[in-house]
């Protein structure tokens, strides 16, 4: 029953995302092309391209994980033409479907304004809060979902936990926490660090420079806060 639930779920997931149903469509393209062409090639290229086959399967097997430089590859074994046309193909793809973000929360909470201002004000809660600020119409906010559910597994404890605050459906938040959800900027998603109910840190910090924020990842976010220090002092009772 769980394999068949995992697997209407993936079927959801790539007929519902247009990123993935159009992905499904170029995979499926070489089959429609392989036999279509079959009629008009001769035994020894048929033959040929066979072999060429049999490597390529056998290198997904090793390659599995890495898709896109790997079906680069087995292109080049069989035929640079069709390389050519997976890469205009992918191309396409990429400007006329995003990326969906990452649904998994990882072990972070979604929050309400009126929610994380209680947390940060009981007595009773982690001493500090990591929160993320995002909205769904942000691109950058959808290249960036997988971070954070990473971080919270990797750092969450009794004295640090892991919050979420989507402004698409709390705008007026924005306000409140000094984010520009819109514009130049470049402020989501932004990461602010709370020691009870006071600021210590975020990042993006404010920026009047408008130099542009670097690439966010795992590894940025634990060094900017500091996440291994923290997690170290918990570990050591401080």
């Amino acid at each position: 029953m769980k394999n068949q639930s995992n697997l209407m779920e993936w079927l959801n997931q790539v007929v519902g995302e247009p990123y993935y149903f159009f992905h499904f469509l170029a995979f499926l393209s070489y089959f429609i092309v392989r036999s279509s062409a079959a009629n008009i090639l001769s035994p020894q290229i048929t033959q040929h391209l066979f072999h060429r086959e049999i490597q390529a399967i056998l290198a997904f097997l090793m390659l599995a994980a890495y898709k896109m430089i790997f079906l680069i590859a087995l292109t080049l074994i069989m035929d640079y033409h069709l390389t050519l046309w997976y890469i205009v193909l992918f191309s396409v793809i990429y400007v006329i479907a995003q990326q969906p973000p990452f649904e998994k929360l990882g072990s972070s909470s979604k929050l309400t304004p009126l929610q994380l201002e209680a947390l940060l004000t009981e007595g009773n809660t982690p001493r500090f809060w990591l929160v993320e600020f995002r909205a769904s119409f942000s691109s950058g906010c959808r290249r960036a979902s997988r971070c954070f559910p990473e971080l919270s597994i990797t750092y969450s404890n009794k004295n640090l936990s892991f919050g979420i605050v989507d402004l698409g459906l709390f705008p007026n938040a924005a306000e409140k926490f000094g984010i520009s959800p819109g514009g130049s900027m470049g402020q989501l998603p932004t990461y602010i660090l709370f020691e009870n109910d006071t600021e210590v840190s975020r990042f993006p910090e404010f920026n009047f420079e408008a130099t542009p924020t670097p690439p966010i990842t795992t590894r940025l976010l634990a060094r900017h806060f500091e996440l291994d220090r923290l997690l170290l002092e918990y570990v050591n009772g401080k």
